[in-house]
């Protein structure tokens, strides 16, 4: 397999889920669904690096790239332009860092409560969603935003996952 996913994990995120396992699940899951799709087994070894760090981290990441000086669930740091993405074969050493994705342990547990879901499987989401930042999908205007939304419901329910963005009437 030519993806590869390297996963840094602080104490906070303890328990006994195999988080290598789900952040690979959720970053090939979210390729499937793009253009880059071959990028799971072309001859480019592609590597994706995702740190599960504590709030404290990812606020002082969120202040320094983006000027807010909060924690914030996921931060994506995409390391190839999203129009470079069709060239990557063609890299001299055959080795392309996508790019990292960071998540903190105490923003996604709270939304994890709050949604009604398991830690790990918002977490799920949150690396499906980073995953398609770094292919270079975002969501500032409505048009790119019900995009992104839409490739983030399909990837989480192929994965057998929850809608990350449905409306719980009994909750308002």
């Amino acid at each position: 397999m030519a993806l590869e996913i390297a996963v840094q994990r602080e104490a906070d995120w303890a328990g006994d889920t195999d988080w290598d396992a789900l952040a690979a699940r959720a970053v090939e899951g979210a390729l499937r669904r793009t253009a880059q799709a071959s990028l799971i087994t072309g001859p480019t070894s592609i590597e994706v690096s995702i740190r599960l760090t504590g709030d404290d981290e990812v606020r002082v990441l969120n202040a320094h790239y983006r000027g807010k000086d909060k924690p914030t669930n996921v931060l994506s740091f995409p390391m190839v332009q999203a129009d470079l993405l069709e060239t990557l074969a063609n890299t001299d050493d055959g080795e392309v860092l996508l790019g990292d994705i960071v998540l903190a342990a105490g923003v996604c547990r709270a939304e994890a409560a709050e949604r009604g879901v398991s830690m790990a499987d918002h977490a799920t989401h949150l690396i499906v969603h980073g995953t398609f930042h770094l292919l270079g999908y975002d969501h500032q205007g409505d048009a790119e935003a019900e995009t992104m939304e839409s490739l983030e419901r399909e990837t989480m329910a192929a994965l057998g996952l929850h809608d990350p963005y449905r409306i719980d009437e009994d909750r308002g």
